[in-house]
């Protein structure tokens, strides 16, 4: 069933040419079907013993679950973070986008 198989995976990039470089290449590889980009993103985390914030920008990186550790490698060699948010949620909707998904990443149609 596709949306037992589609993810969206979470990740934030400190700045807007860094998440460009990301997305772009998560996409030209067909790690992901889509990059969705969110500037103006506030995080606040702590950080080798300091509490911290950031404006940093947000990926919603849609792909699928034959994808996923392929992607998570891939964007461990391109994020400039020593640890990169990487987080992952099961993502249902419309069967005809769940199939693009599927489709553009070259994962097996369900």
């Amino acid at each position: 069933m596709a949306s037992m198989s589609v993810l969206v995976a979470y990740c934030t990039c400190p700045d807007a040419d860094s998440a460009a470089r990301v997305a772009r290449a998560l996409v030209d590889e067909r790690l992901a079907a889509c990059v969705t980009r969110l500037p103006g993103t506030r995080s606040c985390y702590r950080w080798e013993g300091k509490v911290e914030e950031a404006t940093e920008e947000l990926l919603m990186i849609k792909t699928t679950a034959a994808r996923l550790e392929a992607l998570e490698r891939r964007l461990h060699e391109l994020h400039p973070y020593d640890v990169p948010e990487f987080l992952t949620v099961p993502a249902g909707g419309s069967r005809a986008y769940l199939d693009w998904v599927a489709d553009m990443t070259g994962a097996p149609s369900p």
